[in-house]
């Protein structure tokens, strides 16, 4: 059982060690606080029953568009995610996506969220298409340090609930079928 809750100050040491663990890109402390400040909204942990850090998503709102722009649409983008090994396949990684993207959308105002991943990580690419719907953008050649490629992805929000709505109605007429069939059984 975890925890999701909004990240502190107190947990950006824990954070980094997370993403110390489990990814090769690292960041320095100044950028978690850089977070911490400018969207503490968008900073989620998961802890586990004795308040250790098991995973946390770290997120923030782009700034590198002109804003004032007319066809400026405000946008999220995941910086980081991560998962100790230990407390994978639980839906952690979901849960933290799904928080930042809520504050992100429902607070910040944004249309849509971005992210990057790493052609060879086949996990996190299912857990963003197949879970989450994001949708590849673009291709970013030798995105990261090692030269590897990233997907450049992206969940509109208007469609992901579009997907979400046509999903329930499916699972509902499912339901449905079932019952008028135990009922005229």
């Amino acid at each position: 059982m975890v925890n999701i809750r909004m990240a502190t100050v107190q947990d950006l040491i824990e954070m980094q060690q997370c993403n110390l663990w489990c990814l090769p890109e690292n960041y320095q402390m100044k950028y978690y606080f850089y977070h911490q400040l400018t969207w503490p909204q968008l900073l989620w942990v998961a802890e586990d029953f004795d308040g250790r850090i098991v995973g946390y998503v770290l997120a923030k709102m782009e700034e590198n568009d002109d804003q004032t722009a007319p066809d400026y649409v405000p946008h999220g983008h995941i910086t980081s995610l991560a998962v100790l090994r230990t407390h994978r396949k639980r839906g952690i990684a979901t849960m933290l996506m799904r928080r930042a993207q809520l504050e992100m959308e429902q607070v910040m105002g944004a249309k849509y969220v971005s992210l990057h991943v790493r052609k060879s990580n086949r996990a996190a690419f299912h857990l963003y298409s197949e879970t989450l719907a994001y949708e590849i953008n673009d291709i970013e050649r030798g995105y990261y340090a090692d030269g590897e490629d990233a997907y450049d992805m992206r969940c509109t929000f208007e469609k992901h609930r579009e997907r979400e709505a046509a999903e329930n109605a499916a699972a509902a007429a499912e339901v449905t079928e079932g019952v008028g069939t135990l009922v005229t059984a």
